[in-house]
């Protein structure tokens, strides 16, 4: 018989190269950065969300404060006590500090989802929702009264045109007793410094 030889074949393993390395990090970046971009932009939007709810807060506070007191923050309403523009209901919503809430724009449109800032709604609540007419006892002085600040944030909306589908209702509220009764607050034509809710609700 004769002898077979045995023969080994050494496999030699060789350190992966550098540019090797330089395309795996690559497509690992690449995998991972959409979800690290998702993070900060919702990071950045809860934020930014907190702080137009904080603004609202601040708004529904003077505007109680306001209507407690029956007196218009803006100048000009002294002059011209029938004009709208003038009244607490637009004078509070242009001390907004962001130009989103007061106009609207990508992240923020009124509550219904119509185009627009927040809406600034002023009740009664010592009678019940609802009524209509509102009694003068609901304003008398001691009664309270009650402002609603609401907007609707659209999530990542600077981020997709439309923004994605999720909205919330961000909404802010200030109740405080009358100190200075109006005459008639739910009629439009008013001398008042606001104008009311006309159905109690807001």
């Amino acid at each position: 018989m004769g002898r077979g030889t045995l023969r080994c074949k050494i496999i030699t393993l060789r350190p992966p190269s550098p540019a090797d390395e330089r395309g795996v990090a690559l497509i690992e970046f690449a995998l991972v950065l959409p979800l690290v971009l998702v993070l900060l932009l919702g990071m950045i939007d809860v934020g930014k969300a907190f702080n137009y709810w904080n603004d609202e807060t601040h708004l529904a506070n003077e505007a109680a404060r306001a209507a407690a007191v029956n007196n218009s923050p803006d100048p000009n309403w002294a002059a011209n006590k029938t004009t709208a523009a003038y009244k607490i209901n637009a004078a509070i919503k242009n001390q907004a500090d962001s130009a989103e809430l007061r106009n609207g724009g990508n992240s923020i449109s009124q509550p219904n989802g119509s185009p627009g800032g927040v809406t600034i709604c002023i009740w009664f609540p010592g009678v019940a929702r609802g009524t209509n007419p509102v009694p003068p006892a609901a304003w008398a002085a001691g009664q309270p009264v009650q402002v609603v600040v609401r907007a609707r944030y659209k999530w990542l909306g600077y981020l997709v045109r439309r923004g994605l589908r999720a909205n919330s209702d961000l909404t802010a509220t200030s109740t405080m007793r009358i100190e200075q009764p109006p005459t008639n607050p739910t009629s439009a034509s008013s001398t008042d410094a606001y104008t009311a809710s006309v159905n109690n609700t807001c």
